[in-house]
């Protein structure tokens, strides 16, 4: 997990005019704008926040102890108190307080990338080379993030850089494994000043190629290959970005990025399963292009009075993911291909409004067009003939947000915050593969935030309660996926009343924070099994889950320690039981969630930029279906222990360096007790792996 202590922000009591010299304000949370206070350390900062009466945590890419060319899911697994698993297709889902993967939104530069065919992003391919910093918002997120967002967002920031570096730099990193894996990556960032403000270029690529992951302890293959890798688990990868951003002096800024990815990767599969059942894929191809072009104004004088602020994006997400099916666990005869072709455009408009010195007026208006071709063989008169259908999703938010200061203070309670929001979404699928259509449906959504700081600001009060739906996704409405589904058009959207409480203090050198919570999911859509042994999407449970998260970081002598806890009660009703009679049972754990889960890592640094640390993960025991009887069975739970050693030095290069000016090597062991930890049923996490890595910046 993530080695360092933290960066502490808490909430301002104002919100400031023009933003100075090197700094987009952008348009976040309204009583988002903080105090910074002295940076703890250097390394893979991690920052609590409270942001509108809800939570948050900060980190800056390049400091973690990631193999070079990162995936979203590499980073986003370093991220405490959020939970991610691998699922039978391969893909990464991520997990908060109980929600599932299509509850939390994932932004590019503020731009949703969710709003997509299955409403997810598969963290495991997209690229993290690029990505400056990550913001984790737990629960209660704003209302003007747009449609279909419930349990939190996760936004990665590219091209919308917040400061002016004042000189130019270069990274290069290479990195290997004891498997064979390598990886490499090369970044460079430009600034340049012009007469009328600055310039800031981005650009940079990755690469990496692995043999497969390496077999836990006590796991073993049906059909083992005898180089201890899990069967299919190969990936090669390409993926590369460039970023543009102009500031103004007077504020008014505009940036242009874009990523892309091209992929070949196989998918472990169910152990324990014929194969006959098993899902025995590969991905020949998956690729995916985001740009996003993004304006604002800066804080100025409005028409209206006081301070304004207005703010447009653009989002292009262009994408193909081929899916081959094979005959056996050999994966040398495909049995059948499904491809799918998406496009998805997003449109997003943020303003502000100052009323009076207290009070901050925010709305946004966000509209995406999800397009996605589905490419399947059919048999036409026992004649072979691909067939493409069409899909389109349209979806629609307009929210508005309105912070009142209530108080100011030099006595003990610095500051008083109030947060209420709104929000009204809507969804239609005009193309729905000759299927039923959903027509237009819509849901209402509502946010009320408080905060208070205390003790000059060291310490922050927070709590908030929200409701907000989500409409199902084009995949959870028409997709067969490949025979293992039946598509359910009926599908009708979920709903989410979330509730939090919590305490964000700086102690000493440390900080600490935590949060108490509770949501109520309505209509839950969940998986039930057909006597055909397809799966089955109905709305038909609801969820609760009551929980406590803890987070912190302390100097203890010269150890920097840090860690997070996360304890939730999950449970699924089902609301079709009769509940009149006295011997049902319509109460059940869900799949894939654990009751507990955290980390501790410490770090000890030594004379001669010497660096050395160790981390410990558990994730408790989990409920999930057997693949084998569709019971709902208990995965044990499992202690993952790392540890890594850096050192850093200046090189004595001929050409004085140039923009590098530190060489840093690094070696780690992730799981070094070589565990067998479940993501799912059948589906272990990768054994012991050693890495090496060298970074020149």
């Amino acid at each position: 997990m993530l080695r360092s202590s933290l960066l502490f922000l808490i909430l301002a009591t104002t919100v400031g005019a023009s933003p100075a010299r090197g700094e987009i304000t952008e348009a976040s949370p309204a009583d988002s704008a903080k105090y910074r206070f002295t940076e703890v350390t250097t390394e893979a900062v991690r920052t609590l926040t409270s942001v509108g009466g809800a939570a948050a945590v900060e980190v800056d890419v390049d400091t973690m102890d990631v193999a070079p060319a990162p995936s979203v899911e590499e980073v986003l697994r370093e991220l405490p108190l959020l939970h991610v698993r691998t699922n039978s297709r391969g893909e990464a889902e991520i997990s908060a307080r109980g929600s599932e993967s299509r509850q939390v939104a994932v932004l590019v530069d503020g731009v949703p990338i969710t709003l997509a065919w299955d409403a997810r992003a598969d963290v495991s391919v997209l690229p993290a080379t690029g990505v400056q910093k990550l913001t984790f918002v737990r629960g209660l997120s704003s209302m003007l993030y747009g449609p279909n967002v419930l349990g939190g967002i996760v936004e990665a920031q590219v091209g919308r850089s917040l400061t002016q570096p004042d000189r130019s730099a270069t990274q290069i990193a290479v990195g290997a494994d004891h498997v064979g894996a390598v990886s490499t990556s090369v970044s460079t960032s430009v600034p340049v000043e012009s007469e009328s403000g600055d310039w800031l270029f981005r650009a940079g690529f990755g690469y990496r190629n692995s043999p497969g992951d390496p077999l836990a302890d006590g796991v073993t293959e049906p059909l083992p290959e005898g180089d201890d890798l899990r069967v299919n688990t190969d990936l090669e990868k390409f993926d590369g970005f460039a970023s543009a951003r102009y500031l103004h002096w007077s504020g008014a800024w505009v940036s242009l990025s874009g990523s892309s990815f091209k992929l070949d990767r196989g998918i472990a599969a169910e152990l324990g399963l014929a194969d006959e059942d098993a899902r025995l894929w590969r991905y020949p191809h998956v690729s995916r292009t985001v740009a996003v072009l993004s304006a604002g104004t800066g804080f100025r004088s409005s028409p209206f009075g006081g301070q304004g602020d207005i703010e447009a994006s653009f989002g292009f997400d262009n994408g193909r993911t081929d899916i081959d099916e094979y005959t056996s666990r050999a994966y040398d005869e495909v049995a059948g291909f499904e491809n799918g072709e998406d496009q998805t455009l997003t449109f997003r408009l943020l303003a502000d409004q100052t009323l009076g010195d207290r009070s901050n007026l925010r709305g946004s208006f966000t509209f995406a067009s999800v397009n996605h071709d589905e490419i399947t063989e059919e048999s036409v008169n026992d004649i072979p003939q691909t067939v493409t259908t069409p899909y389109q999703q349209q979806l629609m938010s307009v929210g508005v947000e309105n912070d009142w200061k209530i108080l100011q203070s030099n006595g003990p309670v610095n500051s008083v915050s109030l947060t209420v929001g709104a929000a009204y979404d809507q969804a239609d699928t005009p193309k729905t593969g000759g299927r039923e259509s959903l027509g237009t449906i819509s849901k209402w959504g509502g946010r009320l935030g408080l905060s208070a700081a205390t003790h000059q600001g060291r310490t922050v009060y927070h709590a908030g309660v929200s409701r907000r739906g989500r409409f199902p996704a084009l995949r959870e409405l028409y997709s067969g996926a490949l025979n293992r589904f039946q598509p359910n058009p009926d599908l009708k959207p979920e709903t989410l009343l979330t509730m939090e409480a919590g305490v964000t203090s700086r102690i000493g050198t440390g900080e600490v924070q935590a949060v108490l919570f509770h949501n109520l999911l309505e209509d839950a859509v969940v998986r039930t099994t057909l006597e055909d042994r397809r799966f089955f999407r109905v709305n038909r449970d609801e969820l609760r889950s009551t929980g406590l998260e803890l987070l912190g970081a302390h100097y203890v002598g010269p150890f920097d320690v840090s860690g997070s806890l996360t304890w939730q009660s999950v449970e699924l009703t089902d609301t079709s039981v009769d509940t009149s009679d006295p011997s049902a049972d319509n109460t059940s754990d869900p799949e894939n969630l654990p009751e507990l889960f955290g980390d501790l890592t410490v770090a000890l640094p030594l004379p001669g930029q010497l660096r050395f640390g160790g981390s410990v993960e558990y994730t408790g025991t989990q409920f999930a279906i057997d693949g084998l009887t569709d019971e709902l069975v208990e995965l044990d739970d499992a202690t993952i222990v790392g540890f890594f050693a850096s050192k850093t030095w200046r090189p004595d290069l001929p050409w004085n360096g140039g923009t590098f000016r530190f060489l840093e090597a690094r070696i780690g062991v992730d799981n070094v007790g070589d565990q067998a930890r479940y993501d799912a049923w059948g589906l272990p996490e990768p054994g012991r792996r050693i890495r090496f890595g060298l970074k020149l910046y």
